[in-house]
């Protein structure tokens, strides 16, 4: 192939396009990440590494109940309805009520309940300061997840590179100075406002394209979108909410039954997997999740996947085998004196190889509605995570968290598959697009 043959190719291939895009962004945030994990490491220490878990998974989970988990709705639907106006702003006057009643209940929450959660999250109330900070912020965190939805059901990828770019490298400048200043205080206030940084760089960089698709004139409840919408929201509560409780608790479990450093190295293992997984979450919602929705022949189904299989697995395949091989050097750049955390990563790679082969083929029952399916699953995915590293903690410590990862993606794995089989065998899946008749 020539130098102008592979060019052409290239143009033409969007997944390539994407990841090629997304790729940049992510070796810039690899790049920063290094020393930035470093510098924390070596400043607050395993045990606060553990705090600083804590705190990100109780922005996860607020970010799922401020925006009622309608992201990947409004991703389904901006891709679907982008042509028509008119059901597009009914899809997002229901996403503002969902907003609204979802940004009420976090705040409140939030406020009401900080010295409770502060001692859920850290054992004592000393950071009882960030949770109620958290709870001022909530309208910023629902409408970026929105905007952010938005912009990956247009397949907006560049306009997104720019906006993951800019405001991870402005958040990371904050970080940096609050933790050089204020030492973990300054760490967790850094992490709980830095999405009103992404929320203003969203608008920044896409303002013009989401005044150009957002247009309100009043908050109003379309039955269709009310019930398309509500959907997601399930699912998302089940996935993301349920998904970072767990993570709590097991950290718990951890600095309870071994010690807050092991729980500290377990959680500097997750900041390394999370760091380089980022590249398939632009993927999926920008790529797998409209081309899914589209889609509504087996066969047709089967030929994307293993397209997507074809390009990106080898991909990170690779991409893992250097993770572990250099996994020694890793911990001595990143996290001197974790020395703890080299067993950890082969079952973390393991784990999350499976998981992204597992991901590709589940976002099936995103793009397509498939409630029951998804949420059986992921309930059943939970509860063997859970169990197995209780289990497996009292026998190999700190790895039997990791190994339970492993486990239970190859379980969950074969679950999906055969449940988008026989959705396909027997017609189960519906088409997705709605028919408004208001």
């Amino acid at each position: 192939m020539s130098l102008n043959d592979f060019k052409a190719y290239f143009k033409q291939h969007t997944l390539l396009k994407i990841t090629s895009l997304n790729s940049l962004v992510i070796c810039v945030r690899l790049f920063v990440s290094v020393f930035i994990q470093n510098l924390l490491a070596e400043t607050v220490g395993a045990s606060g590494l553990a705090k600083v878990g804590q705190i990100r998974n109780l922005i996860s989970i607020v970010t799922s109940t401020s925006s009622l988990g309608v992201f990947n709705g409004v991703v389904k639907y901006t891709s679907e309805l982008k042509e028509d106006k008119i059901l597009l702003n009914k899809m997002f006057s229901t996403t503002f009520v969902f907003i609204v009643v979802g940004v009420l209940f976090s705040s409140l929450t939030l406020l009401l309940f900080s010295n409770t959660i502060a001692v859920y999250l850290f054992g004592d109330i000393e950071f009882v300061f960030v949770i109620k900070l958290l709870a001022v912020i909530v309208p910023s965190i629902a409408l970026n997840k929105v905007f952010s939805g938005v912009l990956n059901g247009l397949s907006a990828y560049k306009k997104y590179a720019k906006i993951e770019l800019f405001s991870y490298l402005l958040s990371s400048v904050l970080f940096v100075s609050f933790l050089l200043q204020f030492n973990l205080n300054g760490v967790l206030v850094a992490i709980a406002i830095t999405p009103v940084l992404q929320l203003l760089v969203s608008i920044f960089v896409f303002g013009k394209t989401l005044k150009k698709y957002i247009k309100l004139d009043t908050l109003k409840l379309n039955n269709i979108y009310f019930k398309g919408l509500l959907v997601f929201t399930i699912m998302s509560l089940v996935s993301t909410v349920l998904l970072n409780f767990v993570e709590i608790d097991i950290r718990t479990q951890i600095s309870n039954r071994i010690s807050e450093d092991e729980a500290g190295n377990w959680t500097a293992m997750l900041f390394l997997s999370k760091n380089y997984m980022v590249f398939s979450s632009g993927l999926f919602t920008l790529y797998v999740i409209p081309k899914f929705a589209r889609i509504q022949a087996g066969m047709e189904f089967k030929k994307e996947v293993i397209h997507i299989y074809k390009t990106l697995i080898p991909l990170f395949g690779i991409g893992m085998v250097i993770i572990y091989l250099f996994r020694n050097v890793i911990v001595n750049i990143i996290y001197p004196d974790f020395d703890a955390m080299e067993p950890l990563f082969k079952w973390q790679l393991l784990g999350d190889f499976v998981k992204i082969a597992s991901l590709v083929i589940a976002h099936q029952f995103l793009a397509k509605k498939m409630l029951v399916s998804f949420v059986v699953t992921e309930i059943i995915s939970l509860a063997l995570f859970y169990g197995l590293s209780i289990f497996l903690v009292g026998i190999y410590g700190t790895e039997g968290v990791v190994m339970a990862h492993f486990f239970r993606y190859i379980i969950y794995f074969f679950m999906v598959l055969i449940i988008i089989w026989y959705s396909f065998k027997f017609k189960k899946i519906s088409v997705s697009k709605p028919q408004d008749t208001v």
